[in-house]
């Protein structure tokens, strides 16, 4: 298993290992985004499992692009301290972090931000669309945005940023034609599709200069009618290459797809067969671009993994709900218990969070405490 545990670097992070922490919603920020200890520990806690790349959250740029409940924002200045709290929490025990950055668009959530919610195209429900459709002068507002909250999180500590373009969300809405239905030079073709992430991308890049690590995450499959194929996927990761990307995370699925689409699956993974959500559009990804890639979804067991790096299909192992039920997964691999993660993929994490409390495994502290 040496592959999997040896030391890497992306545009000189250092990281101890292959195994990367892909950002979720833990649901412990507070009502305005702010950072609090109890999400510190959280992510310090990764970092005491020995997992070598942390990436956090999911990091609304503006107010109306904030998607959940108690979710951690980077729009504003006045969220510094609590960022550099949480960078220093990890590296205070011997992690690596980054932050994601996001836009939930059309699925922003109007109820807690009081403001109604952006995409690049109407989107009906019931006959009246829940959204306003972007201009230009909106376009590059929010590229802006984006910059300017990786610019905060180079400053408060962070070792990179991801811009997150996956899961319905509205970066991922402006390259699926499923929700963009635009006629200017941002819809259409994939090459004007791309056109807005692309522009992130690059501002990003000029904000926090050449040797910060920037990061992306795409969808290779949205699982909704008339969405990107998985070709459309791949030419993209090229793209974002060209682009100055570091490395890329390979996702798919949004809300919109339903509970067997969704980027969280539910059903347990009982053999390695059904393991590796995305493999096939991995090895398209993998044959037009040198690109690190890290690969997330379903995988649940050390030898999955190890012959997902070996083959040299990607380079990363990306894990979520499996962190959220053992924080220590990694560690216990390293120190020989091969045992599968005990994650069972019931989605009951959620609940927690969406009662306000936070993510937690309620699943694995029942069968804790019925051992105890």
């Amino acid at each position: 298993m040496a592959e999997l545990f040896e030391a890497t670097t992306i545009n000189g992070m250092s990281l101890r290992n292959r195994f990367v922490r892909s950002a979720t919603w833990e649901g412990l920020a507070g009502d305005d985004g702010s950072v609090t200890p109890r999400l510190v520990e959280m992510v310090a806690e990764l970092a005491r499992g020995e997992v070598g790349l942390i990436i956090s959250s999911h990091a609304f740029v503006t107010r109306e692009g904030q998607a959940g409940l108690k979710q951690v924002g980077a729009y504003s200045d006045a969220l510094l301290p609590g960022l550099a709290a949480m960078a220093q929490g990890v590296h205070d025990a011997g992690g690596t972090i980054a932050l994601q950055l996001a836009h939930a668009g059309n699925q922003g959530n109007a109820a807690l931000t009081g403001l109604r919610p952006v995409g690049p195209s109407p989107c009906l429900v019931d006959g009246a669309s829940i959204c306003d459709t972007l201009d230009k002068s909106g376009i590059a507002a929010l590229v802006a945005a984006f910059a300017q909250a990786a610019a905060r999180a180079k400053i408060t500590g962070y070792d990179a940023v991801q811009v997150h373009a996956a899961h319905g969300y509205l970066l991922n809405q402006f390259l699926s034609p499923a929700w963009n239905t635009r006629t200017d030079e941002y819809g259409g073709a994939l090459e004007n599709r791309a056109r807005m992430l692309l522009e992130v991308v690059r501002s990003v890049r000029e904000a926090v200069g050449p040797d910060f690590p920037v990061l992306a995450k795409i969808n290779t499959g949205d699982f909704v009618e008339n969405s990107q194929t998985m070709e459309d996927s791949a030419q993209v990761v090229a793209m974002l290459r060209a682009a100055s990307v570091d490395a890329v995370e390979l996702s798919g699925g949004c809300r919109p797809a339903g509970e067997a689409f969704m980027p969280a699956r539910k059903g347990k993974i009982k053999i390695p067969d059904q393991e590796v959500y995305s493999r096939e559009a991995a090895a398209l990804c993998r044959s037009m671009t040198d690109v690190p890639l890290m690969l997330v979804g379903g995988i649940r067991s050390l030898d999955v993994a190890q012959e997902l790096i070996r083959s040299g299909l990607v380079d990363y192992i990306s894990m979520c709900r499996p962190l959220i039920s053992e924080p220590g997964l990694i560690k216990r691999w390293r120190e020989g218990d091969a045992r599968p993660a005990e994650c069972v993929s019931d989605n009951a994490c959620y609940g927690p969070g969406f009662a306000g409390e936070g993510i937690r495994c309620v699943t694995f502290e029942k069968k804790r405490a019925r051992k105890a």
